[in-house]
């Protein structure tokens, strides 16, 4: 049987450190953390929040827009769009892993776990990774409430 620490061993960030890594490396870290989490989380939920094409969409985004952007030209736009797209590919992401995460926090261990939906449009990732390092807190909090309900 699996336990509450499982996901969070496996996947193993600190929020601090992914926003820092994520800083130092221009973004780059954010897109591999997804690509290894993306895995975890689909494995661990049994539930599969995206492909290697969506990945794959992401980074040419992310890619282009960095490549398009700053040079003076028509093509700065062409580098916005391609930034905002690649925004809400990380919005869409991190709401199926926010919906994977509840339905894996309540079928499995009886958690109800009630995830912000506007931490998760702004934040996104980071959100989603901050909720997964909080996942065996959230259990305790729920099981000390637990008792005392049924105490009442």
């Amino acid at each position: 049987m699996s336990t509450i620490n499982d996901l969070k061993d496996k996947i193993d960030t600190k929020t601090v450190n992914m926003v820092l890594l994520t800083i130092a490396t221009a973004g780059l870290y954010l897109l591999l953390w997804v690509y290894r989490s993306n895995l975890i989380i689909s494995e661990t939920t049994k539930v599969r929040l995206a492909d290697n094409t969506y990945i794959i969409w992401l980074a040419v985004c992310l890619g282009l827009s960095g490549a398009f952007s700053g040079t003076g030209s028509s093509l700065d736009l062409v580098g916005l769009i391609l930034a905002l797209a690649a925004s809400a590919l990380y919005i869409v992401w991190a709401f199926k892993a926010k919906q994977a995460l509840s339905e894996y926090a309540l079928s499995e261990f009886k958690i109800d776990l009630r995830m912000n939906g506007f931490y998760t449009f702004f934040l996104n990732v980071y959100y989603i990774n901050y909720c997964i390092n909080d996942l065996p807190e959230e259990q305790r909090k729920q099981n000390i409430l637990r008792g005392h309900t049924q105490q009442a």
